[in-house]
């Protein structure tokens, strides 16, 4: 069976960068693609930076263009400006996964609203998987703020099929100026399976990495 984790949840309206944007007091236009080019592109996590797993060495996959699938269960491009996306993908042995994406804005007042706009996805993406599929039950956690460069949040998705399968995820978004990253981690199993600490650990360790 396919992870739920795996579900494409598309934005509603309501939800659309435009509305983080407002109430974060800027007004975002489009820029061209490759907005950014000259600064030097963002550092991505190794694989020894990940949450060490109890049986498993981690895998690291070449940093690549666009928007990962293994992201976009709930972050999504939709209501968006068309920036570059890059992507790392990690993985092990076992059933644990976890993915880092990065994209760098044209000012730092719209990277913050960004950064505003898919921290609210990951917020609300428990009711928006509910909604999308009534055999799916979804619980999320807010497990707090990092006090690390412009700042970075983790939080945490439980979903729970009527046949029983459950997946635990832990998400983050966090930002350095002009630069947002999220990075997912994500295995079967419930909060309790999840290496919150050290999932923390592993988000600051991204975003100071960055440059």
């Amino acid at each position: 069976m396919p992870s739920t984790l795996s579900l494409r949840i598309r934005t509603s309206a309501c939800t659309t960068l435009a509305v983080a944007a407002l109430a974060a007091g800027t007004v975002l236009t489009a820029p061209a693609a490759g907005a950014a080019t000259g600064t030097a592109a963002p550092a991505f996590l190794s694989a020894s930076q990940l949450p060490p797993h109890p049986t498993s060495s981690w895998t690291a996959g070449r940093v690549t263009e666009g928007f990962p699938d293994e992201i976009g269960s709930c972050v999504s491009t939709e209501g968006v400006p068309s920036y570059d996306y890059r992507n790392r993908l990690f993985r092990t042995d076992v059933d644990t996964n976890a993915a880092q994406l990065t994209v760098v804005a044209d000012t730092a007042a719209h990277a913050k609203a960004l950064a505003a706009h898919y921290d609210d996805l990951v917020r609300t993406c428990a009711e928006r998987i509910e909604k999308a599929d009534p055999d799916v039950r979804a619980e999320g956690r807010d497990y707090g703020k990092l006090p690390v460069e412009e700042g970075a949040r983790v939080r945490g998705l439980h979903t729970e099929t009527s046949g029983g399968a459950t997946d635990i995820a832990l998400m983050s978004v966090g930002r350095d100026g002009r630069t947002v990253t999220v990075v997912k981690w994500a295995q079967m199993g419930d909060f309790g399976d999840a290496p919150v600490a050290a999932f923390k650990k592993t988000t600051t360790t991204a975003v100071n990495k960055l440059y």
